[in-house]
């Protein structure tokens, strides 16, 4: 008399010895990958419409059609005298907090400087340079870059000036503003510039 051996799915698992450390590594990977991630959502820059009808584009004759109703735009004095051609003493420089490219409240006064001075003279061209610390990777640090960038080219539109003076760029961790590994240098580089062409 002869008996059919009968196999499980366990002893199955059990005859084949070289499928462990892989499932194991599979899983090291994994969570490995999964520690490196941000959990900072790059798809759409959060800016506070400021000065709009409503809130729609084009809403206003005051506008015209840029969506800034100008009697609302308060007026800045200006640095070193009343030429708005004159940026020497104005600050160039907009700061964001760790991981983030929503422009802070405390950069309005600035951004409204500069609206100032670029409608004031629409042959103006500004290069947005958006920078961040070194931490996270590169294409992360680029793809942030570009938003904080972005993020001051909608304010400044949103202040009435045109899509055609404003270029938006990013550097990402490339040209650090200060070189370091505290919380002081880092936070200098997280930033846009505003550089004048």
């Amino acid at each position: 008399m002869t008996f059919a051996k009968h196999t499980s799915p366990n002893d199955t698992r059990r005859a084949q010895p070289g499928r462990w450390p892989l499932v194991l590594g599979t899983v090291l990977l994994a969570a490995a990958l999964g520690a490196c991630s941000s959990g900072v959502r790059l798809d759409g820059a959060q800016v506070e419409e400021r000065g709009t009808q409503s809130g729609a584009a084009g809403s206003g004759a005051a506008g015209q059609g840029s969506g800034v109703d100008s009697r609302n735009v308060a007026a800045v004095d200006l640095p070193g005298g009343s030429d708005p051609a004159d940026v020497a003493g104005l600050a160039r420089v907009i700061y964001f907090d760790f991981d983030s490219y929503v422009v802070r409240p405390d950069a309005a006064s600035t951004l409204e400087a500069h609206a100032r001075i670029l409608n004031a003279d629409r042959s103006r061209r500004v290069a947005l340079e958006g920078h961040t610390d070194e931490r996270g990777g590169r294409e992360y640090n680029l793809a942030l870059g570009q938003r904080r960038a972005e993020a001051v080219r909608r304010s400044l539109s949103l202040l009435g000036v045109s899509e055609a003076q404003m270029e938006a760029v990013s550097f990402g961790e490339e040209k650090p503003a200060a070189v370091g590994f505290t919380e002081t240098a880092h936070s200098q580089n997280r930033r846009v510039e505003i550089s004048y062409r």
